[in-house]
């Protein structure tokens, strides 16, 4: 529980700094490369399951859901996910090296898996 909270938190307060981050410090930079919105949408992308991971570790609280294996594979795969999905498309805005964006859909499906054992578990433990 503790766990998904903290690093959702930690990825909110990135989030946040990121998007500060590239629309002052860097937003000359990427606008000549045309990589605005690519960073805007590794910021959003953070953030909302930065979110998720956060409501994942409250669900995990004895009195909700508990700390069930389906809780834990979902936050893992959102961490995954914010890390190869935001993370290449920082890179990519960064650097742009487009080969770097081949990483981002598997990032996006370990979104999508997360969010499926959120599912399973809420089907399946939820009273």
């Amino acid at each position: 529980m503790k766990k998904f909270i903290i690093t959702g938190a930690i990825m909110a307060f990135l989030s946040v700094s990121l998007g500060a981050f590239g629309a002052h410090a860097l937003e000359d930079f990427l606008e000549a490369k045309d990589y605005t919105s690519v960073w805007e949408k590794a910021v959003t992308y953070q953030m909302s399951h930065a979110l998720g991971l956060i409501a994942i570790g409250i669900l995990m609280a004895p009195s909700i859901l508990g700390p069930v294996k389906e809780l834990k594979w979902a936050g893992n795969l959102l961490t995954i996910g914010i890390i190869l999905f935001s993370g290449s498309l920082y890179v990519l805005a960064l650097s742009g090296i487009k080969v770097i964006g081949a990483i981002t859909p598997i990032g996006g499906v370990s979104f999508l898996a997360g969010w499926i054992f959120v599912i399973l578990a809420a089907k399946k433990f939820a009273k």
